[in-house]
């Protein structure tokens, strides 16, 4: 047959997959708090390219499977942040507040 993956219901959460059968990949998870996190690439090679919150906030990534980087975050309340640095040392350097109002940083992320 033509069976194909599409979705897979784990105790935790829901995994979407979209492709032809043998080369499905992961499109999408979503976890009962109304969290929903977004996957890009070919099967076995799935990035991590956006999370969306259930309280508005949205954080976006670069970057290849395994190595992404959080380089925005939007607020509901219109605020957004920009991020530079590898996964888990990423540091903010610029946030653009929904009023107009930019503030700029320097320096390493915690000093």
């Amino acid at each position: 047959g033509a069976e194909r993956m599409v979705r897979l219901v784990l105790p935790n959460n829901v995994v979407h997959y979209e492709g032809e059968r043998g080369a499905e990949r992961m499109v999408r998870e979503e976890y009962p708090d109304g969290e929903v996190r977004y996957f890009e690439g070919e099967q076995d090679a799935e990035r991590r390219v956006r999370v969306e919150y259930a309280d508005g906030r949205v954080q976006y990534y670069e970057g290849e499977k395994g190595a992404e980087r959080m380089v925005r975050v939007e607020s509901a309340n219109g605020n957004v942040h920009y991020y530079e640095g590898e996964q888990g040392a990423e540091r903010v350097v610029r946030v653009v507040l929904a009023d107009g109002a930019v503030g700029h940083y320097e320096g390493e992320q915690g000093a």
